[in-house]
C-alpha cells in the first residue's frame, strides 16, 4: 500500500520556524513531484510549494517573500520531502498536507493524512 506520513507540525509563535517532513512509502516506481498544500478553515486547499524529481521549484505567492531559498527540498533516495517555513505568521495557520505524484501500478496523485501548523500572535 502506498501511503505519505508527515510529521513536524505543532504550535510556534509568530516569527517562528518549523520544518515539515512527509515520507512515502510502498510499491513506487516512480515520484515526478512532490509537494506542499495547505488548508485554514474554511478555505480551499491551496499550494505551497512543489519541486520535481529534477529540483525545480515552484511556490505561492503567499509565502515567496518569506521563506529562505531552499524551502523545499527532496531525498530521492529516502522518498522524503521537507519544508522549512521560517518567519511564520498567523495566516499560515493551516493543516498542511503531502502531495506526491507517483508512478505505481497506475500514474496518480497521492495525498498525506495532513499535519496541523499553529502560528500564535
Amino acid at each position: 500500500q502506498v501511503q505519505l506520513v508527515e510529521s513536524g507540525g505543532g504550535l510556534v509563535q509568530a516569527g517562528g520556524s518549523l520544518r515539515l517532513s512527509c515520507a512515502a512509502s510502498g510499491s513506487i516506481f516512480s515520484i515526478i513531484t512532490m509537494g506542499w498544500y495547505r488548508q485554514a478553515p474554511g478555505k480551499q486547499r491551496e499550494l505551497v510549494a512543489r519541486i520535481s524529481n529534477g529540483g525545480s521549484t515552484n511556490y505561492a505567492d503567499s509565502v515567496k517573500d518569506r521563506f529562505t531559498i531552499s524551502t523545499i527540498s527532496r531525498d530521492n533516495a529516502k522518498k522524503m520531502v521537507y519544508l522549512q517555513m521560517n518567519n511564520l505568521k498567523p495566516d499560515d495557520t493551516a493543516v498542511y498536507y503531502c502531495n506526491a505524484h507517483m508512478r505505481t501500478s497506475f500514474e496518480s496523485d497521492y495525498w498525506g493524512q495532513g499535519t496541523q501548523v499553529t502560528v500564535s500572535s
